[in-house]
């Protein structure tokens, strides 16, 4: 049976996909096709002329419809409805006025419906060409038919030892219905199958070209934010002990001529400070570059990587940075209310990082005077650092300027970890930090 071409135009995602026109190589192969469908359709004719049929056709006109029936497949993909117009033309012509040939001329019919299915850049306009000539062929098949059966001298061979339930006349004529709907129906089923699998692959090499963006996109943004963890992490390691050093230096200068030995006291610290952070910086670059230490995928704000994985930094510690705070002559108070609880690395390592900028902060900020009270609370389900400062200085704050990489760093440690954080100027004076993290991060 015949099948009709699809009743809405294809589309990819969205727009209507119009199969593009054929290549150079696609064109020069058509030519090729039609040269040796002429030869071999010209070289049937006088086969067929040599056993007698069709020789009443003149030698001359039965050239041209040897011209007529193949030259035009050279332009099968380029104007496919038009090469089948002609060619169907052709066809019928030569049937009427009897030139014979019966083998190539079909063969060119078909591949000029099959191409019309194929490579047509209109669906609606691929339907009705085909759809005329189908019908021109059919009806000129059952004229043919009402005719070999009025006419007794048409057939006379036919029926002359038949031996079957239909008359001759039925039986031939249902052969000849049969043989019809099987080649057209056969032309356009492949040519429509031709055109979709020519749009299922237009599809397929769309897709592998957004996979391919997109694979680029990802690895850009994977550099981007691998290269900005690891900016946070050398700005947490270094800025603190910075700060320290740059606060013990001031001191040593301001008691170096009239106590020499509380001077040498703040070169030592300042000494110790700069082997801390050189220390640190060095775990902090290998924890980095150590393949495998990634325990998640990159995210922004993400510490599920190196850092949580193989840093040794935990909450155990902010007493030791109290404790450096205090050298460094920062009045502080350390409070820790509730029992220890097990927690995960990042959330140690969160906690720390925390506490260990707001410390910083309080030292280049908070101006001289200035006392800091931190309080570490551990609660039902999550645990809580509380950084405060009364803020004597011209500057008292705890935090950098409001786009400072201090408080960015804060605010993406606190996201990764799935907790809240508070920071901003105190009603009575300063300025407070206080991040709740729950003991089993999670993103939320």
């Amino acid at each position: 049976m015949l099948r009709p071409a699809p009743a809405s135009p294809p589309v990819i995602d969205g727009v209507e996909w119009v199969r593009p026109g054929p290549t150079s190589e696609q064109v020069r192969n058509d030519a090729v096709l039609a040269a040796v469908l002429t030869a071999a359709t010209a070289a049937s004719v006088v086969l067929y002329r040599s056993t007698g049929y069709g020789s009443g056709v003149d030698w001359w006109w039965a050239a041209l419809w040897v011209a007529g029936i193949a030259l035009p497949l050279a332009a099968r993909r380029m104007v496919p409805e038009l090469v089948a117009l002609v060619v169907a033309a052709v066809f019928m012509a030569g049937g009427i006025a009897g030139v014979g040939e019966l083998l190539f001329c079909n063969i060119t019919l078909f591949i000029a419906m099959y191409s019309v299915g194929a490579w047509s850049r209109s669906r609606v306009r691929s339907l009705i060409v085909r759809a005329v000539i189908v019908l021109a062929m059919f009806t000129w098949l059952i004229w043919s038919l009402l005719y070999s059966s009025a006419v007794q001298d048409y057939l006379p061979e036919l029926g002359r030892d038949a031996d079957g339930p239909l008359s001759p006349y039925v039986a031939y004529g249902l052969i000849n219905v049969v043989t019809n709907l099987l080649y057209f129906g056969g032309a356009w089923y492949f040519g429509d199958s031709a055109y979709r699998s020519a749009r299922a692959r237009a599809e397929l090499e769309q897709r592998t070209a957004e996979l391919a963006a997109e694979r680029e996109r990802l690895r850009a943004q994977a550099v981007a934010l691998e290269r900005m963890r690891i900016a946070r992490e050398l700005h947490d390691s270094v800025a603190h002990h910075v700060s320290v050093m740059g606060v013990q230096a001031g001191a040593a200068r301001r008691v170096l001529e009239r106590d020499p030995q509380a001077a040498a006291s703040a070169l030592s610290s300042i000494e110790q400070s700069a082997r801390d952070a050189v220390d640190e910086l060095r775990r902090t670059v290998v924890a980095l570059r150590t393949p495998g230490a990634d325990t998640g995928p990159i995210d922004v704000g993400s510490d599920g990587g190196a850092d949580a994985a193989a840093s040794t930094l935990r909450i155990a510690q902010v007493s030791e940075l109290v404790d450096e705070a205090r050298a460094a002559e920062l009045p502080i108070d350390f409070t820790v209310v509730g029992e220890p609880r097990e927690v995960t690395p990042l959330v140690d390592l969160a906690v720390y990082r925390i506490a260990q900028e707001a410390l910083t902060n309080v030292r280049k900020h908070a101006g001289r005077g200035a006392r800091a009270d931190v309080r570490l609370r551990w609660l039902d389900d999550a645990i809580e650092l509380e950084v405060a400062d009364t803020g004597l200085g011209e500057r008292a704050t705890t935090g950098s300027a409001p786009g400072g990489l201090g408080q960015v760093g804060m605010r993406e440690r606190v996201a990764a970890a799935g907790g809240t954080l508070e920071l901003g100027p105190r009603t009575r004076g300063g300025y407070l930090v206080r991040a709740r993290i729950p003991y089993r991060s999670g993103r939320r």
